[in-house]
């Protein structure tokens, strides 16, 4: 009997339990899918709230602000972009400048004054408003001009042009090797023709008087480590060539950075130019090499200047009444001392050697004409170049210049400069214009401000 009981009870037991396991694991399915749907619903619902809700603490106010921005800053950005602005830079100075000159007679402040009467030391590009514009696109082409009514190269060229550069510089492949044209200002010697730049009031007399202007051409432009060259082939001191002048310049312009704080340059011209004995274009050759030295509180400049024109001399032939070459060289050196930050002091030294026929120089070829009786003989007397009138016409008078001054740091942006300047010569080529006299020197006083953004 017992024997029979367990059985039964067996299948008993085992038949209960079937059903009851197939059962539990019924609803842990069930239990198992609604909670993976309840996952699937939070990571949406947190997907969601990622996406539209602050993060980093900010509050719904703050989040609503930051995303307000973000569209406006979008906006400006895509308009900035449509306007051309991107790759804009916008720059400029203003320079009113005082100047006492003892033979010219005169003092006073001149600012944007007219080079109606032609280049003078006195004038030069002193007392300038010049805006400056340069736009680099995405493809690393630069765009550049620079607006100077009265005191550009352009307006010394032509007594008229308010353009000191026009200029395009296209990368070939690479942004070290470019291709540039258009009207450049030439680019020898160790001064910057910017009061920003130039720490002196005036220019020293290489620069006034044995170097060309501008150029209008094409070129290239290549820099390798310490290396820097530029070439061109196009015009000197002319945006258009007269009828019958077919014959371009080449000017070029080699640097070397050494270090930090030392380097070299050489820069040479070779062509034809304008001579106002001819009145025709004449072969001219400029050759000039110019270094820096700045470290601490002392700066060092110089620059050795070599040149000659032919037919270009300012004496003709005293027999025959041809014209003749004139060939010159120079010399010109800069010292600068910081005694602070803001203020520093400052000597600089020129002296041209010009006697050869008379004296003649780039762009001062020739001040003798026919009046109709004879020939007539001259010199600039303003300037000091050419023959002592009163004295042999053949030789030219040998020039030189010292110029002391101050520089002064007033902020940032505004620079306070005084220089005394005396210029002299070996003949008496400086008039007085109060009583006609000819005097060996001159005495200047200029002063100016120099504000730039």
């Amino acid at each position: 009997m017992s024997l029979m009981l367990r059985p039964t009870l067996l299948a008993l037991a085992l038949s209960a339990a079937f059903p009851v396991a197939a059962q539990s694991n019924e609803e842990l399915l069930k239990e198992l899918r609604a909670l993976k749907e309840r996952v699937a619903d939070l990571e949406k619902k947190l997907d969601t709230a990622a996406a539209t809700k602050p993060q980093w603490g900010m509050t719904p106010e703050q989040a609503a602000e930051f995303n307000r921005i973000a569209v406006k800053t979008e906006s400006i950005q895509d308009n900035f972009t449509d306007q051309g602005y991107k790759g804009l830079k916008v720059t400029g100075y203003i320079e009113p400048v005082f100047v006492y000159n003892q033979r010219q007679n005169r003092a006073g402040v001149q600012f944007l004054n007219q080079q109606a009467d032609g280049y003078n030391y006195d004038t030069s590009y002193m007392g300038a408003a010049v805006l400056d514009l340069t736009k680099e696109t995405d493809s690393g082409t630069i765009w550049k001009l620079t607006l100077a009514p009265n005191r550009g190269t352009g307006a010394v060229v032509d007594g008229q042009s308010i353009v000191q550069e026009a200029s395009v510089s296209i990368p070939l492949g690479s942004l070290q090797t470019r291709l540039i044209a258009g009207q450049i200002p030439d680019w020898s010697g160790y001064e910057y023709q910017q009061p920003t730049l130039n720490p002196f009031t005036s220019h020293n007399l290489l620069y006034d008087f044995t170097l060309p202007t501008h150029y209008v051409g094409v070129g290239m432009d290549i820099k390798d480590g310490k290396w820097w060259f530029r070439g061109l082939l196009g015009n000197v001191n002319k945006t258009v060539k007269d009828n019958g002048d077919k014959s371009p310049v080449v000017a070029l312009r080699l640097d070397y950075a050494k270090g930090e704080f030392s380097g070299w340059g050489a820069a040479a011209l070779f062509g034809k130019a304008a001579n106002f004995n001819t009145g025709t274009p004449t072969t001219a050759q400029l050759l000039e090499v110019d270094g820096y030295f700045t470290r601490g509180d002392i700066t060092l400049q110089g620059q050795v200047s070599y040149g000659a024109q032919k037919q270009g001399a300012i004496t003709p032939d005293l027999t025959t009444g041809a014209y003749r070459d004139s060939q010159w060289w120079g010399v010109s050196g800069m010292m600068g001392y910081l005694f602070n930050p803001r203020l520093q002091g400052l000597l600089r030294a020129d002296y041209i050697k010009n006697s050869k026929n008379g004296g003649g120089l780039f762009g001062y070829t020739g001040y003798s004409f026919d009046d109709g009786t004879g020939m007539v003989y001259g010199n600039d007397g303003r300037n000091g170049i050419g023959p002592d009138l009163n004295g042999d016409l053949n030789r030219g008078a040998n020039r030189w210049a010292i110029t002391t001054g101050m520089k002064y740091l007033l902020d940032t942006n505004t620079t306070v400069k005084l220089e005394y300047r005396l210029d002299g010569a070996d003949r008496a080529v400086f008039e007085d214009v109060k009583t006609g006299a000819m005097k060996k020197s001159n005495s200047m006083v200029a002063a100016s401000v120099v504000v730039a953004f």
